[in-house]
């Protein structure tokens, strides 16, 4: 967990002396504080290459003590509050394309997927653990419900790539994104900021910092983030791609004694918008009662970037409500410092979104998934330095309770068209309810809602132990040794409802007490017999199922870094990663195993003043046993609809990571960051019986992203900045599984999984000590457009697959004031 100093304002150009590049991170280096440098004369614009010793030198926490950034041995980037400022981003997931080996897949927000070198774990349910730890000032968040949160007052985000099970303990097996919010400080500060663009736009933030006196401070910030949507449904007029999402920060620092401080912070969030649009790709004529074509044919597809958006669920939304306290006690001894951190978190998630891509009955499917989690977190770590180390330990726990509800929802019309597809059986209840009408009897078995749901209930506790020395060998040479010892404990349960159809059972007791169900053909009676009883959840119905499971693991790390010159650090490092396992939440009675990871990695740090210039590389080798992934299951369709499973696989992976940062005049800054990876099977087979082994994981090989920025004094008294930003993800790489899972090539008319690239643009005037400033921002500025895949849950059964697509361009203009 992180070690939060004490409250620090940072002057990046002083920092930097006014030749610096961006820290380590994906765009170019921006101030977060007023800089004295804005109205300097033109003709001392020239860097200087002595202060240039100090590219870098921004404070982490990565190790969980307080270190300059370029000494720390680990693959590091960090995202300043002026890049998310310059991005216009909302949350990590509008600006991930700029931080090579980073996805986060957030078209759903309550339940997002992080992605670090290749590794994820996507399942959302409470029955597994993400294999990408999100830290919020130290504190985990758990649950992909409450893991990607709005930007509210960030000071940093460090991304740290590989094994952070030492450090940062569990589920932290791919990396770690710690995110660092500002604390109170000692003077007066108010500001706004407004934005206004396409799309039905409008954005506003604003803090107070108000110093109470000489030992406490208080700072409260505001956000509202409201769009209109960017894609309208064809039948009914309702927009998706709807933000609307408002939030509110608290933070009471109290300087108890000199050498005793508290930190209390309270974070609230509400969301509540439209679901995902799922994008049909089967044309359909407007008779809602239209069967699809089945199998469907992926010749006939339409193109998802041109196709019309037809989504029926009832009561649709995507909601949260989320609260956080954190309370940081930390005090300082002559030998070193003790900080308690003490956590509470809990959210309320629903959503419902459609799972067919059409408005027909016929092929009506929508899934809702409901949670409702609390979490208590408590921590004491001790720190201190002897001169020949550096050294962190601690103790911490963690407590779970978390509820899932999974539903799926249909009519009895589609229902019917599972019999003719699925079973063979044509369509029963549509011969039924038109032999009725035919004899003139006030009966129909159709248009009938039916409902399947599983709950869960998981309790969780953690417990650990850690420690982390940095061994002072020499004056070049330090050796890093650490251990984390985590002992996980889950208990988990199942309860498979019988499905609910009131209104589909009074009519078939109709039928009975009249004696018409015995008048009926046999297969008829047959067919009735049969939607009796569960169709898609089919395991352990009405009996729950309750299992109890406890993991223990030893995380070690040992690292080596060589200082060969002032302004030239190599380092290798071995790290050992873990996560705990499991239950598949959909699936009664499913368990699955830790997984575990071991990295070798071995990397260059390094500054040449003269030219100005950052150049930091590393080199990785990575074995990933026992991956758990969520696949769609094909061979269940017999019985219903289809459902994702969690896959294990072993995996491997080698991977360069580079990143260039260069600054010739202090107004114009230039960088550079890219990754290689190539991540493959080493053994596995797919749900759907293909064997996988050998064969590329899907991560593509190459990502960079690369930015400019210039900045012109003296304009109408003050400054105007330009930022230019490209990214570009290549291609996904195929495999035998990858056309069920949609994440390759599915029809002829159009791509999936292709490269992917991204070009935002800034141009921005402040007032000298950035008092007033006004922008005029891009994003996506060519309106690049993209499947980013297909999903197949209803393709065996309904014939109805659905794609998801990127959204398209966004500007705005931003105002905004600082007193």
């Amino acid at each position: 967990m992180t070690i939060r100093p004490r409250p620090l304002t940072i002057s990046l150009r002083q920092i930097l002396g006014g030749t610096a590049l961006m820290l380590c991170s994906i765009h170019p280096a921006f101030a977060d504080d007023p800089s004295p440098q804005d109205n300097k004369p033109a003709d001392q614009g020239n860097a200087d290459p002595a202060k240039a010793k100090l590219l870098g030198n921004i404070t982490v926490t990565a190790q969980s003590r307080s270190q300059e950034m370029q000494s720390v041995p680990i693959p590091l980037q960090i995202i300043t509050s002026k890049q998310v400022d310059t991005l216009a981003a909302t949350d990590l997931s509008k600006m991930d394309i700029f931080v090579p080996g980073l996805v986060i897949s957030a078209t759903q927000p309550t339940q997002p997927n992080y992605q670090l070198r290749g590794i994820s774990t996507s399942d959302f349910g409470i029955g597994t653990e993400p294999a990408v730890g999100v830290y919020v000032d130290g504190v985990y968040a758990a649950r992909s419900g409450g893991a990607l949160l709005a930007f509210n007052d960030i000071q940093r985000i460090e991304v740290l790539k590989g094994p952070q099970g030492t450090l940062f303990g569990r589920n932290a097996a791919a990396g770690a994104i710690s995110i660092v919010t500002n604390e109170p400080s000692d003077r007066f500060e108010a500001k706004g900021r407004v934005r206004i663009g396409n799309y039905g736009k409008r954005y506003a933030d604003a803090l107070i910092n108000l110093p109470i006196n000489q030992d406490m401070a208080l700072r409260f910030s505001v956000l509202d983030n409201q769009s209109d949507g960017w894609i309208k449904d064809a039948a009914t007029g309702k927009r998706y791609g709807e933000d609307n999402d408002w939030g509110t920060r608290a933070v009471f620092r109290w300087n108890i004694t000199s050498d005793t401080r508290m930190l209390l912070s309270w974070d609230h969030e509400k969301l509540n918008q439209p679901p995902h649009p799922a994008i049909g790709l089967i044309p359909l004529s407007n008779d809602t009662n239209q069967r699809p074509p089945f199998p469907a044919n992926p010749a006939t597809y339409l193109n998802p970037l041109h196709a019309p958006l037809y989504n029926d669920a009832v009561g649709a939304r995507e909601s949260r409500t989320f609260d956080g306290v954190t309370l940081s006690l930390d005090h300082s001894f002559g030998w070193g410092s003790l900080v308690s951190t003490t956590a509470w978190r809990g959210f309320d998630t629903f959503n419902r979104g459609d799972y067919d891509g059409t408005n027909h009955i016929v092929t009506y499917l929508d899934t809702t998934n409901i949670e409702h989690n609390n979490s208590w977190y408590q921590e004491f770590k001790l720190s201190g330095n002897t001169g020949i180390a550096d050294w962190v330990g601690g103790v911490s726990y963690y407590q779970e309770q978390a509820r899932q509800t999974s539903q799926t929802n249909l009519y009895t019309d589609s229902l019917d068209t599972l019999a003719q597809n699925v079973m063979h059986v044509g369509t029963p209840l549509t011969d039924i309810s038109n032999a009725l009408a035919g004899m003139g009897l006030p009966y129909t078995l159709l248009g009938d809602p039916w409902h399947e749901a599983i709950s869960n209930d998981g309790k969780f506790k953690a417990y650990a132990a850690f420690g982390d020395v940095i061994w002072h060998i020499d004056d070049r040479l330090n050796i890093t040794t650490g251990i984390r010892y985590t002992r996980d404990q889950k208990t988990f349960s199942w309860y498979n409802m019988p499905r609910s159809a009131p209104q589909f059972d009074a009519t078939v007791q109709a039928l009975n007490q009249a004696g018409i169900t015995g008048m009926l053909p046999p297969d008829a009676q047959m067919a009735l017999a049969a939607f009796s009883n569960n169709i898609i959840f089919t395991d352990a119905i009405g009996v729950p199922v309750k299992f109890k499971n406890t993991w223990n693991n030893l995380s070690p790390r040992v690292v080596v870094d060589y200082k060969f010159t002032p302004d030239v650090m190599g380092y290798a490092s071995v790290t050992k990663g873990y996560k705990a396992g499991g239950f598949n939440s959909v699936q009664v009675g499913s368990r699955f195993a830790p997984e575990k990871v071991i990295n070798y990695e071995a990397g260059v740090k390094s500054v040449f003043p003269e030219q100005n210039l950052l150049l930091n590389t590393s080199v990785y080798y990575y074995r990933y046993d026992n991956k758990q992934s969520l696949t769609l299951d094909p061979n269940s369709a017999g019985s219903g609809v289809p459902r994702y499973l969690v896959n294990s696989t072993n995996q491997e992976a080698k991977g360069l990571e580079l990143e260039a940062q260069w600054q010739p005049v202090t107004d114009l800054r230039f960088n550079f960051t890219g990754a290689y990876i190539d991540a493959t099977y080493r053994k596995a087979v797919a749900d759907s019986g293909a064997n996988l082994t050998g064969q590329p994981t899907g991560e593509p090989r190459f990502s960079y992203a690369t930015g400019v920025s210039y900045t012109l004094r003296n304009v109408v008294n003050g400054s105007l900045e330009f930022d230019l930003s490209y990214a570009y993800r290549g291609p996904g790489r195929c495999n035998n599984d990858s056309r069920l899972q949609g994440t390759c090539v599915i029809s002829p008319n159009f791509k999936v999984g292709e490269s992917q690239q991204r070009t935002d643009a800034r141009v921005d005037w402040h007032s000298a000590g950035d008092r007033w400033g006004v922008a005029l921002y891009a994003s996506n500025l060519f309106n690049n457009r993209y499947v980013t895949g297909v999903d197949n849950i209803s393709t065996t059964v309904f014939g109805t697959p659905y794609a998801n697509i990127t959204p398209p361009r966004m500007w705005g203009v931003e105002l905004r004031a600082k007193f």
